[in-house]
């Protein structure tokens, strides 16, 4: 993403894939750069189980899998919104926690957050 395009939107979400084991580490991470506040409220976020399935590839060192094999295995879905100009700072900080050679992170431009008028 470009430095232009945050530009554009006041908000984006953010879909966080980890294991659940490094979910509360995660969580004070986004505390810490003030991602998941919304009006009055810090903190906040939503995360759901899953099962996430990968292939690592030749010359890869996954934390988790063999190379050339399918794993499978459960993992949380992290939902969090974080304000445009801490987008970079908090992409950073995610990937500094996130125990994945290739972490995967969405990041979603949002028209509006909460009910606003």
């Amino acid at each position: 993403m470009k430095e232009k395009d945050s530009i554009l939107f006041e908000y984006f979400k953010l879909e966080i894939f980890i294991p659940e084991a490094n979910f509360r580490q995660l969580q004070k991470t986004l505390q810490q750069v003030d991602a998941g506040h919304i009006g009055s409220y810090d903190s906040c976020l939503s995360y759901s189980r899953v099962t996430g399935t990968w292939r690592p590839l030749a010359g890869t060192n996954p934390y988790i899998g063999t190379e050339n094999e399918i794993s499978e295995e459960p993992e949380v879905k992290v939902e969090v919104t974080c304000k445009a100009e801490n987008l970079r700072r908090t992409m950073e900080a995610v990937k500094a926690v996130h125990p994945y050679e290739e972490p995967v992170i969405n990041v979603i431009p949002l028209f509006q957050v909460g009910i606003g008028v």
